[in-house]
């Protein structure tokens, strides 16, 4: 003979608050968590000089960390933080310029950071002038390779020199490898336009040009 399993209320509630968390537990763990690696991540710029050339620089020093959900991109996350006082130009005299109140002001600004808050599938695109790539991408020799994954729209919180706006660009790759063995990897890279004087860095017009190109590429290892 069965006999009947009779549970009393408590029971009951705790018995549907434990099938809640494993629930949530699973859904919060469809998303993979990868941590950026520095060595193998760069963050890299390049800004008009008096309207006839242009010059270049890199920070040296970035860190973060994303979520990735290949399934559901809207799962996905992203945040980087660089280090203004990191900032090189392969000239030491430049580069203490721009760490000073005249461009980063380093010491009262710190850091550099982008936290998303969204993150959807894109087609094919490429960056627009104002850093948000809605542009169609076409056959040229500036267009990314072939085989340079998916692409994923991301929107977030970008923060430097005490100001925080919006910024959307593209990012592409989500390929991944295996490097040392055991170790799985991901990569992405993308490029966008910003202008610094929305951000209180407009010393010097003319001098130096207030549109600044930037590339990112990281790669990050699962945690």
């Amino acid at each position: 003979m069965v006999r009947s399993l009779h549970l009393c209320p408590a029971a009951v509630v705790g018995l549907v608050m434990a099938v809640g968390v494993v629930g949530w537990a699973l859904a919060a763990g469809a998303a993979d968590g990868y941590a950026l690696d520095p060595a193998h991540t760069s963050a890299t710029f390049r800004i008009e000089h008096m309207g006839i050339s242009w010059v270049s620089g890199r920070f040296d020093e970035a860190s973060g960390k994303c979520e990735i959900d290949k399934a559901d991109p809207a799962k996905s996350a992203f945040e980087m933080t660089i280090k203004a006082a990191s900032v090189d130009t392969n000239n030491a005299q430049r580069d203490e310029d721009l760490r000073s109140p005249n461009f980063f002001n380093a010491k009262q600004f710190p850091e550099m950071t982008f936290k998303s808050t969204s993150v959807k599938k894109a087609a094919a695109t490429r960056p627009s002038a104002q850093g948000a790539a809605t542009q169609p991408a076409k056959e040229d020799a500036k267009s990314p390779p072939a085989d340079a994954g998916a692409a994923y729209e991301v929107t977030g919180d970008f923060t430097m020199h005490g100001v925080t706006k919006p910024l959307t660009f593209i990012l592409r790759g989500g390929k991944e490898a295996e490097l040392p063995k055991g170790v799985q990897r991901i990569g992405f890279f993308g490029e966008f336009s910003l202008k610094r004087s929305d951000y209180g860095m407009d010393k010097l017009p003319g001098a130096v040009g207030d549109q600044v190109k930037i590339a990112v590429s990281i790669e990050a290892v699962k945690q």
